[in-house]
């Protein structure tokens, strides 16, 4: 498994890097992905991620930046694993990030990607 984790934690850095990249970000996607994100809006498909995350980099959404914290890896089976993250936003907000991925021909996709807001208790 550890050429798998390797590559989970590979596309966890790939989602963090191509944040400001529409192509190189959907394109770690399944073509059905399901998407929340930190404000509670639901996507659904690759081609509405491309949509909306167009729109959203027209805007000042473009310097909102994230760094992933990758704090495991959890396989339900062979092919499909859940990556547990905390989603460090520059302007000081935390999320809790899970990606559901699949391996699809040999490459590990997300699925699904759900980030809940974190806060301190």
């Amino acid at each position: 498994m550890n050429a798998d984790i390797e590559a989970i934690e590979r596309v966890v850095r790939d989602a963090e890097e191509l944040q400001n990249d529409v192509a190189g970000f959907t394109g770690l996607l399944t073509e059905e992905v399901a998407l929340v994100n930190f404000t509670g809006i639901r996507l659904r498909g690759r081609d509405q991620v491309k949509a909306v995350m167009s729109k959203a980099l027209n805007t000042p959404l473009k310097d909102v930046l994230t760094e992933n914290e990758l704090l495991g890896v959890t396989f339900l089976r062979p092919d499909v694993a859940l990556a547990h993250l905390v989603k460090h936003v520059n302007d000081g907000r935390q999320g809790a990030l899970t990606f559901a991925l699949v391996k699809e021909d040999g490459d590990w996709r997300i699925a699904l990607a759900q980030t809940t807001p974190m806060v301190a208790v």
